[in-house]
């Protein structure tokens, strides 16, 4: 079955732009898991622009279902995730003048690296997912690494600028999934999805979890945070 998993991140991006307490990203948790959220997505970046340490503390007591932690792959977040002990890390690209993540981890490029992080965390029953571009060679390395799962990139299939672009786009997922479990690596897939594109890509087969955060987020400001993800997981089954 499907699962959502909501990235509550810009919970702390509005509470950050004023330095004060509210609104609080765990109280958002707990409300995503009551709308029907399967697990709860956190990126704590190097610059800490939302999500804080203590906020990683205290969704790690809380959080219920499960808790992917999204990190550089840098020496002081893998000493954290080792300290906190998430459900499962995805590793992500991270620049500090980014608004968010622009693309996937270039596996094949820093091979090494990410291959010594993956099995240090897995070594300490930590799954670990990395967020990489739709490309064969990537997806290869990926299970060169010995992860456990990928997450794939659908930041282009998002913002296609047709259809048949689109659908193009579509299918390379499609392809990827496939490549994917065929080398027995586990799929999530993410970025840009909304209530008007998900469906499609959450027909996919073999993608296991979808996490989004914020069209989730934008919907939660309007009618609040159950319903925004209750209507989210309708938006995945096309029943919206």
């Amino acid at each position: 079955m499907l699962t959502l998993g909501v990235n509550i991140d810009h919970i702390a991006t509005i509470r950050q732009a004023r330095r004060t307490v509210e609104p609080d990203p765990i109280a958002a948790a707990v409300l995503a898991e009551l709308g029907g959220a399967n697990g709860i997505t956190i990126h704590l970046r190097e610059d800490r622009r939302h999500i804080q340490d203590i906020d990683v503390q205290l969704l790690r007591k809380t959080v219920r279902t499960h808790l992917n932690l999204e990190m550089a792959a840098t020496d002081e977040m893998v000493l954290i995730a080792l300290d906190i002990k998430p459900d499962y890390v995805t590793l992500v690209p991270e620049k500090r003048e980014e608004i968010t993540t622009e693309g996937g981890l270039d596996i094949v490029g820093n091979f090494y690296r990410l291959k010594e992080i993956v099995v240090c965390l897995q070594s300490a029953d930590i799954p670990v997912s990395l967020f990489i571009d739709v490309q064969e060679t990537q997806i290869q390395a990926s299970a060169d690494t010995q992860a456990q799962f990928i997450e794939l990139h659908t930041g282009k299939y998002a913002d296609a600028p047709n259809a048949i672009v689109r659908q193009k786009e579509l299918e390379f997922l499609r392809q990827g999934c496939e490549q994917a479990s065929n080398l027995g690596l586990r799929v999530n897939a993410g970025h840009g999805l909304t209530y008007k594109n998900v469906y499609p890509v959450a027909c996919l087969p073999r993608i296991e979890e979808l996490n989004i955060g914020h069209t989730i987020i934008s919907r939660a400001v309007l009618v609040g945070m159950e319903r925004a993800v209750r209507e989210m997981k309708l938006a995945m089954r096309g029943q919206l």
